[in-house]
């Protein structure tokens, strides 16, 4: 067996969650593999609406395998109010959820160090969500992480030496006031350790391997967007870690060989959360429009996004990077009222035009547009692939053209059921 990957193609928020849930019966294991609780991935069913930030996205489904793979930060603090909100709506996760011990911590000073670190940028800052995602990954690449595992092995003398040296970043170099915000959440955050400590805490690189040899299929669940890569995304407006698809190699402990279909999911348009580069966006009523039809507020941090047209420059990029074998393209009912649909397909760079993803976006990138008719109708009734108008089949047919791979899945509504199969 091979592990399927399934990942975001733009800046994030492209409904990862959504699709996990609705692909989780094909399989018998669902596995984060990188990002931390700066992830919201939202489900809607059953008139329930539940924001994950660190648990994989199988956990709604009975008897399946969940895994926290070694490349996600966990905030103890953000799980236990995780476990404990699952709880409430009769979701037990006890024997089904596994965290490999090589999962990074974030400490309590990370989110001061995140807000301290922001501060002092000033106008120059990036939009971190301020959930210490970065100085949790920069103290990993440092290797001066705390691990899951450390949780087993004297554990309190080694969080003591690496708050105190964040104690002596903080007033020395940001200059920070510190203390009050860490007495008031330290307590919480050892509680959260307790909610940990009562879980699985396993080498899940081993655990994974050998569910593949036992013929378990295995589906690998990605965080933020491919845009938003350490390497390859719109640097430095970028998250902390591999968010593409060799990054489930290194977050799972996954061979390459061992990687089978790659789902890439992407929005009939983009979005973006927080500060950096973004060639199609719109500033006036038009991206209004976009932002309250699709309802675009960050489920993490309730940040309105930042909208505009479909990027294919972009896409193409990404599915180059990714090695995508499908799509999934989400949120087609939120064009459902546009009369023309535009979709960039070059940048205009100092009069000339391309058609690749250049080293760096700067403000003098323009977009360059073809438009196409919109189907003017509601499509969040729309049971299959049959009834779309003929707009909306162009629209997908044109895409698919683009990018020279299909479109597999087709989402018209934020439910379960609401998530059409093409054929």
């Amino acid at each position: 067996m091979k592990a399927d990957v399934l990942l975001g193609l733009q800046w994030g928020d492209e409904g990862k969650g959504k699709i996990v849930d609705v692909l989780t019966p094909k399989y018998d294991v669902i596995t984060r593999f990188q990002g931390g609780p700066n992830a919201g991935h939202t489900l809607e069913f059953n008139n329930i609406k539940q924001v994950l930030h660190t648990i994989p996205s199988g956990i709604f489904r009975e008897n399946k395998i969940n895994i926290i793979g070694n490349g996600v930060v966990i905030d103890p603090i953000v799980f236990k109010k995780e476990i404990e909100a699952l709880k409430k709506i009769g979701v037990e996760l006890s024997q089904n959820l596994y965290i490999s011990k090589k999962a990074h911590l974030i400490l309590p000073t990370h989110r001061i160090l995140d807000a301290a670190s922001e501060q002092q940028k000033g106008e120059t800052k990036i939009g971190s969500t301020l959930k210490g995602i970065g100085p949790t990954y920069k103290d990993k690449i440092g290797r001066e992480g705390l691990r899951v595992g450390d949780l087993l092995h004297n554990f309190g003398t080694k969080y003591q030496e690496r708050v105190e040296n964040h104690k002596n970043l903080l007033s020395e170099f940001y200059h920070f006031d510190y203390k009050q915000i860490l007495s008031e959440c330290e307590q919480d955050w050892f509680e959260g350790i307790e909610v940990l400590k009562s879980f699985q805490i396993v080498d899940t690189e081993h655990f994974i391997n050998d569910l593949l040899k036992k013929n378990k299929s295995v589906l690998a669940e990605g965080a933020q967007g491919t845009l938003l890569d350490i390497d390859f995304g719109s640097y430095p407006f970028v998250t902390s870690s591999n968010t593409i698809c060799a990054g489930a190699c290194t977050g799972l402990g996954l061979a390459p060989q061992k990687i089978g279909k790659v789902l890439g999911i992407f929005k009939a348009y983009c979005t973006r959360v927080g500060m950096g580069p973004f060639p199609t966006e719109l500033h006036d009523e038009t991206g209004k429009k976009l932002r309250d039809a699709g309802n675009e507020y960050g489920s993490t941090t309730g940040r309105p996004r930042r909208c505009g047209w479909l990027d294919l420059v972009a896409l193409k990029y990404s599915v180059m990077l990714n090695g995508v074998t499908e799509l999934i393209m989400m949120k087609a009912d939120v064009l459902d009222s546009f009369e023309t649909i535009k979709v960039c397909v070059g940048y205009e760079i100092g009069g000339e035009v391309i058609e690749h993803f250049p080293f760096e976006l700067t403000d003098d990138v323009k977009p360059v547009y073809v438009e196409l008719p919109g189907w003017e109708t509601d499509l969040t009734k729309i049971k299959s692939q049959d009834d779309f108008p003929e707009e909306l089949n162009k629209y997908i047919s044109f895409i698919e053209d683009e990018m020279g791979i299909p479109v597999s899945i087709a989402s018209v509504g934020p439910n379960r059921e609401q998530t059409i199969f093409l054929e």
